[in-house]
């Protein structure tokens, strides 16, 4: 039997994500989002199969405006910090729905898109093979671990402070009181510029990227 078709599958996202906002992602059930929608939750399983299919939704929905397209910057670095400053940018309003787009990087269609626009780049530099593979990943792997650090805390909370005032760790107690002064852009641009220069000066492969 077809489904219905008086539900949009972007309403039924918006409901989802309007959830998680308000309640975080532990608040997102197949109930919950029924309850949003004014409807029973057996209605809502006409339009999706189960949490998974709804998990994907709210990822498409959270980057249904990325720009994915390939930066006129001149160095391949700059368009690469480009694409992932976009990210960031778009996930910014929903911090909550960070883990959904990590578990979903390989299924979103935007995050695939956005995957091909990197390893584009990646490739007009000169990165090829398996040095291409693990350039890409170590891209993505920044990417998503320092979204949900920042979605989990930023540098200046509470556990920040708090080992900023210990005495047992001194170096610690010391690289924590810099910490304080330290935004969330400059943390995640400054570990990005990181990985690009490490990217960068990394031994190529035959026909790879030359060290600068």
């Amino acid at each position: 039997m077809p489904r219905a078709r008086s539900l949009h599958p972007d309403r039924l996202a918006a409901a989802a994500l309007a959830v998680i906002d308000r309640d975080g992602l532990a608040g997102l059930t197949m109930r919950a989002v029924a309850t949003e929608l004014a409807m029973s939750t057996m209605a809502l399983y006409r339009y999706v199969t189960d949490r998974a299919e709804l998990e994907l939704l709210v990822a498409d929905w959270c980057l249904r405006d990325l720009d994915t397209s390939v930066p006129a910057d001149p160095q391949w670095t700059d368009q690469v910090k480009t694409l992932a400053l976009r990210v960031r940018a778009q996930v910014g309003a929903h911090p909550q729905a960070v883990p959904l787009l990590i578990a979903n990087r390989q299924r979103s269609r935007p995050l695939l898109r956005w995957a091909e626009s990197v390893v584009t780049v990646l490739a007009a530099a000169g990165f090829t093979g398996t040095g291409r593979v693990i350039a890409l990943r170590a891209l993505v792997g920044y990417l998503n671990g320092a979204l949900l650090q920042e979605q989990l805390g930023a540098l200046g909370g509470p556990g920040t402070e708090a080992i900023a005032s210990q005495t047992d760790f001194p170096v610690m107690r010391e690289t924590a009181r810099a910490a304080l002064g330290v935004t969330p852009e400059q943390e995640f641009t400054g570990g990005l510029d990181i990985v690009l220069r490490g990217l960068r000066r990394s031994d190529p492969e035959p026909g790879g990227p030359p060290s600068s």
